[in-house]
């Protein structure tokens, strides 16, 4: 009985779920993964923190690229388009 509830609970949760933006993610697991092994057998919690920590990081550059972007002049055509 308790892997029919097992299964369902995991099937809803599944067809709930949104798809993830896994930008830095995985990079950050695998190598949180490996640290938490070998930092006590903790490896799922090692790549747990280190998706945390990837996101992280990934949101992070993303927002400095977007504040580094120069600004869109209105009055300005787009590059290749300048009137002749």
């Amino acid at each position: 009985m308790k892997t029919i509830a097992t299964l369902l609970a995991v099937a809803a949760l599944a067809l709930a779920a949104n798809p993830a933006d896994a930008k830095g993610c995985l990079k950050g697991a695998a190598v949180g993964g490996v640290a938490g092994h070998y930092a006590g057998h903790h490896g799922v919690l090692g790549a747990i923190a280190g998706c945390a920590y990837g996101r992280h990081h990934a949101r992070e550059q993303a927002r400095q690229q977007q504040h580094d972007a120069p600004a869109a002049q209105p009055n300005q055509p787009p590059a290749g388009q300048e009137k002749l």
